[in-house]
């Protein structure tokens, strides 16, 4: 008997029959995909609007047009496009692409976090930035440039006393510099005290090498960046009805900045509600992922992503913008 029951075990499994299988008509599927959202190849001396338009309307190159969309839609109901910005946007070249764009009015503010006012003020200055870390670490002369640290605290310290937050006391202090600065057109900060739109910076006190000078005033660095970001969440507070908050290349500061941003304005009563947030950045990281992408809009708004160099991405964004504006513009 327990011979047949150990026999009966090791008996494989019946396979399932198929001929049971219920199938339906190809034609009456919803496919994802369809040859209409293919992309079309480029044409050579074809414009470049027709590339774009070439694009495939799938994953990415729908979403790209979505978050266009969303831009294009914000301006016209006159609600903010905030870009926050990492500072490797502007180490990969990406200055002028956005200068140009504050310019058109496709950004209503910007934020940086602390190491942006650190390129931004190297590129207007001295046209150039970014150190090799390795190379300076090993004799402990890494972020000991002289006149970054001195002229950015000196900003700073004298903006603050003067009521007006990082972002705006280095913008002021590029603009009015004696001698100016040889390449004060790159410089963002510059241009948004030109343009009169806000510019906030979002500092960790440590995280930056102007925090290892001597010039430094920590008192001041942080009355200053808590102002930045009282006027940072006076934008948030208004994006409710259609308004974009992009975070672009910063992982962990910026989202976390723009959370509490968004929890300060509702919690004092403003409805922020029914925006899109994105997320552009070469790895999608947690807290971008959560922190902008879906906690802020659940629910109540849109989220995207696209993924990919920001030096890509970037420009990608700008022409469509620029384009598809264009575009509108002769359809009137």
């Amino acid at each position: 008997m327990a011979r047949e029951r150990r026999r009966r075990r090791q008996l494989p499994l019946e396979p399932l029959a198929l001929d049971g299988v219920a199938t339906y008509p190809l034609s009456r599927r919803r496919s994802l995909v369809t040859l209409r959202d293919f992309a079309r190849p480029h044409r050579p001396g074809a414009p470049f609007s027709s590339f774009l338009d070439g694009l495939p309307r799938i994953l990415a190159g729908a979403t790209l047009r979505d978050l266009r969309n969303e831009i294009l839609r914000a301006r016209s109901r006159r609600r903010p496009v905030v870009w926050g910005l990492g500072a490797h946007v502007l180490k990969v070249g990406l200055s002028t692409v956005l200068i140009d764009l504050m310019e058109r009015g496709y950004v209503s503010a910007i934020a940086f976090n602390g190491a942006g006012i650190v390129h931004d003020f190297e590129l207007a200055v001295a046209g150039k930035t970014s150190e090799d870390v390795a190379d300076g670490l090993a004799a402990g002369a890494f972020g000991m440039a002289r006149e970054t640290g001195e002229e950015v605290n000196r900003a700073v310290v004298e903006g603050e006393r003067d009521g007006l937050g990082l972002g705006a006391a280095v913008g002021r202090h590029l603009s009015e510099r004696r001698p100016r600065p040889r390449h004060l057109e790159a410089s963002l900060l510059a241009a948004a005290w030109r343009l009169g739109l806000p510019a906030t910076v979002h500092v960790a006190l440590g995280t930056d090498i102007v925090h290892v000078h001597p010039a430094c005033d920590p008192g001041a660095v942080g009355r200053a960046t808590h102002l930045d970001f009282r006027l940072l969440a006076a934008q948030v507070a208004r994006l409710g009805g259609g308004g974009v908050y992009l975070n672009v290349g910063s992982a962990v500061v910026l989202p976390e900045v723009f959370l509490k941003a968004v929890t300060l304005a509702r919690n004092l009563g403003h409805a922020v509600e029914d925006f899109a947030t994105a997320n552009l950045d070469f790895i999608q990281s947690y807290r971008p992922q959560v922190n902008v992408v879906e906690r802020p809009v659940k629910s109540t708004g849109r989220g995207y992503r696209l993924t990919g160099h920001h030096e890509l991405l970037v420009p990608l964004l700008a022409a469509a913008l620029v384009e598809e504006t264009e575009k509108r513009r002769r359809r009137r």
